[in-house]
């Protein structure tokens, strides 16, 4: 009963109670069931529905994931934004002009450095005295096929200087590049000017590149545009966000693919898009799910892939017909073989993430790619706590909802393979506002310090962003040890750990900075008691919750790593569920596709079992 409760709770989660007022008493999901609290978006009782009929099969209730984000994107998306796309072939058209006179100011806005004085690429919002934001034609909005109200809509992408209608008034101009620059605002009086010029100087806080950053979003898919806007999309957004480099990947889903304008990339189109200051990799999403959308044996990403690996998706419950089988695993030896990075994605949703890592097979791991359910205890510590080295990484799904994207420190020049060499080896952070800088004596993220004995350690760490990030934490071994207050530094805020931690075990460190659990609806979308986002206050321009942490730094002690015997019950624990669960749904064509996927789990069990013994 209990269970199914949960389920309800769940499914629930997707259209958030709170959102119509009505207190969420059910009880809290499990670990596993919190991934359908994965949905960014509040969506109507027909909708809410609609997705419950989805998911009852069989008489019980299963989990969601992945689509109904997209689902609820488009669920959610104003009627008229729809219609308009259907009739126009450019996005920048989509922009209504109805509101404007004839007789409107043809304004030039370009954004400058303001140190260097050159052009920069950034988003930019017109306001009037009482406060609206103005349309502007010609220009792409940032808010393009997310929700009706979404604060993204009010801001515009300006990959370079434009020239923009608008009325003969007094108006706001606040602009901003990236992650990296203040928002710089500008008031102008137009009145009776049929043309100006304005230049906004933007100061930077945080130079990425000039110390060997570089920003990639991970995954990303796109539907319901034709191809002439998903170019359009795909040249202007990045851009605008300063985005380094882009993987587009490749997804199938019975009947549904037919409108997933993405798959239609082949990477030479991709690399026509990018470009100086943009990159695009190609990707597949490789994937299974019981009964639709449910949990099943989880989804990777293939980076950088030479040739699709087939089959794409696995079991009936996303192709319509066939086996669950084969196993992630197969298709991740073959990826791996053609020299793709393999990534597992959407937290720790589906059951082959824990037998992978154990056998080393993964190289990265994104967090809030596509919603922000999970945790980091449940995504990264655990691993961590085991002794395994775990890359952070992350990005988008669906439309680039949100600023969310790894910064991988290179050694050399930004390219696809060197991005993508530096995230296999954890030189990572991830975040969707604070910059962090972190060292560990010498040593900095990614990089395995080695000591004889116990000694003091000097750790010094830096968060730099945009908005009030409040503080910023220090992590040893999962835990705490050490926080800084974020303050005002002119139009910008930052906090700094210098700090000597006594190092008496093997241990890993990292930085973070804890943001609130809400996003733009104002929503709780993770349980209360996860300890990742707690508080709901900051939050970016797209309206979501602040989040930034690093990849760690490793410690060995007289030769060893870290090995806690809790993390390994608990991720024994998971699988031995996994073997429960599996036999219940899966259907397999004969006895050898069972035993092939069973394996799997039974090999990570015992490989526990033998640390457990051996610590």
């Amino acid at each position: 009963m209990n269970k199914f409760l949960n389920r309800i709770a769940s499914c629930w989660a997707l259209v958030r109670p709170e959102t119509f007022g009505i207190a969420n008493s059910l009880p809290t999901p499990s670990r596993r069931y919190n991934a359908a609290r994965r949905s960014r978006n509040p969506i109507g009782w027909g909708t809410f529905l609609c997705l419950i009929a989805a998911t009852i099969q069989f008489g019980r209730f299963t989990m969601l994931a992945h689509e109904p984000t997209r689902l609820a994107h488009e669920a959610a998306l104003d009627p008229r934004e729809r219609h308009t796309l259907a009739k126009v072939r450019n996005l920048a058209v989509a922009t209504s002009t109805s509101s404007l006179a004839e007789d409107a100011c043809q304004l030039t806005i370009r954004l400058l450095d303001n140190g260097t004085k050159k052009p920069l690429p950034g988003l930019v919002r017109i306001t009037q005295a009482e406060g609206r934001a103005l349309p502007l034609p010609g220009l792409v909005s940032r808010g393009t096929k997310l929700r009706n109200n979404h604060p993204a809509k009010d801001w515009f992408a300006l990959p370079e200087a434009s020239k923009i209608p608008v009325p003969r008034a007094r108006l706001t101009i606040e602009a901003f590049s990236g992650l990296e620059t203040e928002v710089t605002r500008k008031t102008v009086d137009l009145s009776g000017q049929s043309s100006a010029q304005v230049d906004v100087p933007l100061k930077s806080f945080f130079s990425a590149a000039n110390i060997g950053w570089f920003s990639g979003n991970t995954h990303l898919h796109l539907s319901g545009l034709t191809r002439e806007q998903a170019d359009e999309y795909l040249r202007i957004l990045p851009r605008a966000d300063r985005l380094d480099l882009v993987f587009v990947s490749y997804l199938e889903r019975a009947k549904a693919d037919r409108d997933y304008i993405s798959n239609g990339y082949t990477l030479a189109d991709l690399q026509r898009l990018g470009g100086p200051g943009l990159l695009f990799g190609n990707g597949e999403e490789h994937r299974h799910n019981f009964e639709g959308f449910g949990e099943g044996y989880g989804h990777v990403m293939f980076l950088n892939i030479r040739q699709l690996v087939r089959p794409v998706s696995i079991g009936v419950g996303i192709t319509g017909e066939g086996p669950d089988w084969p196993p992630l695993r197969r298709g991740i030896a073959q990826a791996r073989g053609d020299g793709a990075t393999v990534i597992w994605c959407h937290n720790t949703f589906g059951h082959e993430d824990v037998p992978d890592w154990l056998a080393g097979l993964l190289h990265a791991h994104n967090i809030f790619d596509g919603g922000a359910h999970g945790s980091y205890e449940d995504s990264f510590y655990r691993y961590l706590n085991l002794g395994l080295k775990l890359p952070f990484s992350t990005g988008t799904d669906w439309f680039i909802y949100d600023f969310s994207r790894v910064y991988a420190r290179l050694e050399q020049a930004l390219t696809v393979p060197n991005w993508l060499q530096a995230l296999a080896a954890g030189r990572t952070f991830i975040s969707n506002g604070p910059l962090l800088e972190f060292h560990a004596g010498k040593s900095q993220s990614g990089d395995t310090l080695r000591l004889s004995s116990p000694t003091n350690l000097a750790v010094f760490g830096r968060a730099k962003g945009r908005h009030n990030f409040n503080k910023l934490e220090l992590v040893h071994n999962g835990k705490v040890v050490h926080a800084a207050a974020s303050r005002a530094v002119d139009g910008h805020f930052e906090a700094a750990i210098d700090f000597n931690l006594e190092i008496n075990e093997p241990s890993w460190l990292a930085l973070r900075v804890p943001g609130g659990s809400m996003d733009s609806s104002g929503a709780v979308v993770v349980p209360p008691t996860t300890p990742v986002r707690g508080s709901g206050e900051a939050k970016n321009e797209m309206g979501e919750a602040l989040f930034a942490h690093t990849s760690p730094t490793y410690i060995e002690l007289g030769g060893k790593g870290i090995f806690r015997k809790e993390a390994a019950e608990e991720l024994l624990a998971d699988m031995e569920s996994a073997l429960k669960t599996i036999p219940m749904k899966a259907k397999f064509a004969e006895d050898a596709q069972r035993e092939e996927v069973l394996k799997i789990y039974r090999d990570g069990i015992e490989m526990l079992r033998t640390r457990l013994g051996e610590n």
